[in-house]
């Protein structure tokens, strides 16, 4: 077999190559006809040509920022000469936006139809808290399920998730961050992988129940009950009550069995977390291949981290359906612009310590990698964080770039699916979604092999195809969604990684 390269150019624009293994000084960079001046990490760059202070530092074909000093060719290229620099976009809305084919071939997963018309890829009872003082008691009552066995009689019913928090007071009633952690409690509410639903509050919190219930039925298969604490008369009774309630909502929740459904149904949210040199080059884009495997399916799939498309946003405008959409799109990057300045931060922020060890600099950089994974489809929209996805295809959701957050917004907009992609290693898992975990080299994925679900660092050290491990991506979706769990589940994760995000003043 033919050895990987050491040092590899992405693209012929490129002034920089990315080492796929640590290299020393003195090593041939390709056919450059450069060698390298000192050592540098795997993922890291390397110069191919001389870069003048102030010229642009190209990778992907794209600017990743500006040399802040003159560096040879052949110099290692990081934090010591590299910097954010001007990073001027044209959006040129929707000119670039090119339908998929449909695929020709018709798949199924089996998953559990809901009354709404949703399909659920796992079917648990969910305890929804309004308020971060209604959140022991919620653990109390999973707790207290648990100790009686009352899952036993119910062997279609995945098991009890308390969903809690650290909000839900001590803030404004009327406000954008209100509205926020509304749109989120309300999805979770009505999240197809929950066949059930306990909504618990304290009674005095500024989300009261009685605005997530609204009158109205949330769920159409009634499966939903609701109580606060300060009503029932305090902890014991709740916990007394809320088993009552557990047990009628799970007699529900066990009438559902798996069947098939059309991949249509299916809404994947697509995060990247822990990233290094690799992930733009291998996970990324193999899962850009899934993603559009899936739209092509008559699926959707969600790119969010507003914070990480940051200066790669204009790969997205080109591609959106219509000038409307790019222009949505741009109103959020300028809402963080602006919120950003408010709050005295800056969207160069990224890349966290890990990133760069990882090989990746500036925010420019680490965004264009992270773009990959949205693939070639056409954006079909753009909304809120938690809002409803109301549509098929590519979408994007507004989001912070923190994993955890970005990915409750996600289940909170109707992902029945999680796929992750990772460099340095990010561990964590999402109830009552399911996560894939995909990692982007070889050597980290035998280092963490209990934790992640595919390895495409094998893109690289194998000769392996994107078009070969998107496919791959693509039929776990398809495996998971039909039951079969995923390293983050048999692991037990769920329990903390529900983070609402929180906007605004805390009072």
């Amino acid at each position: 077999m033919n050895q990987p390269p050491r040092m590899i150019i992405l693209h012929p624009r490129d002034n920089v190559a990315i080492a796929m293994a640590d290299i020393g000084a003195g090593e041939e960079i390709g056919s450059a006809g450069v060698k390298t001046l000192q050592s540098a990490k795997q993922g890291h760059k390397v110069a191919v040509a001389p870069i003048a202070a102030g010229q642009n530092v190209i990778r992907y074909g794209q600017t990743i920022g500006q040399a802040t000093v003159d560096i040879a060719a052949g110099e290692h290229v990081h934090v010591q000469n590299l910097g954010m620099g001007e990073h001027t976009r044209d959006y040129a809305h929707a000119s670039e936006a090119v339908a998929l084919d449909a695929a020709l071939e018709t798949r199924t997963f089996n998953g559990y139809h809901r009354a709404d018309g949703g399909v659920g890829t796992r079917n648990y009872l969910g305890i929804l808290t309004s308020v971060n003082c209604s959140g022991s008691v919620a653990k109390f009552i999973a707790e207290a399920a648990e100790k009686s066995g009352l899952l036993d009689a119910f062997p279609n019913v995945d098991g009890i998730v308390p969903i809690t928090h650290g909000t839900g007071c001590g803030m404004s009633g009327e406000n954008e961050g209100y509205d926020t952690l509304l749109r989120t409690l309300s999805g979770y509410a009505q999240h197809p992988n929950f066949g059930g639903i306990l909504l618990i509050g304290l009674g005095c919190e500024v989300m009261q129940v009685s605005a997530l219930v609204g009158g109205r039925p949330i769920r159409a298969d009634g499966a939903l009950r609701y109580m606060t604490i300060q009503h029932e008369g305090g902890t014991r009774k709740t916990i007394e009550k809320g088993l009552e309630e557990l047990r009628s909502i799970a007699e529900l929740a066990n009438t559902a069995v798996r069947k098939p459904a059309a991949i249509s149904h299916l809404t994947v949210g697509m995060q990247c977390g822990g990233s290094d040199g690799y992930s733009g080059i291998t996970a990324n884009p193999a899962l850009g291949v899934a993603s559009d495997m899936l739209v092509r399916h008559g699926g959707t799939t969600i790119l969010s981290e507003t914070s990480e498309i940051y200066g790669a946003e204009h790969l997205l405008t080109r591609r959106a359906a219509t000038v409307e959409v790019g222009e949505k799109l741009i109103d959020r990057v300028r809402w963080w612009e602006d919120y950003t300045t408010r709050n005295k931060g800056e969207m160069d922020n990224n890349p966290s310590p890990g990133n760069k060890r990882g090989g990746l600099t500036t925010i420019l950089e680490k965004s264009l990698g992270a773009v990959a994974k949205s693939g070639s489809a056409p954006l079909t929209d753009v909304y809120l964080f938690g809002e409803k996805i109301d549509k098929k295809g590519f979408v994007f959701m507004d989001s912070p770039g923190f994993d955890p957050c970005s990915v409750t917004g996600q289940i909170a907009s109707g992902a029945n699916l999680i796929v992750f992609t990772t460099g340095r290693g990010s561990v964590s898992g999402y109830m009552p979604t399911p996560c894939i975990k995909v990692a982007t080299n070889s050597e980290m994925y035998r280092r963490m092999s209990d934790d992640m679900d595919i390895n495409c660092g094998d893109i690289v050290s194998e000769g392996v195809t994107l078009e070969d491990k998107g496919r791959d991506i693509f039929e776990m979706f398809i495996s998971v969604a039909s039951g079969e769990q995923t390293k983050s589940e048999e692991l037990g994760f769920g329990g903390v990684e529900f983070v609402p995000w929180q906007i605004g003043a805390v009072m």
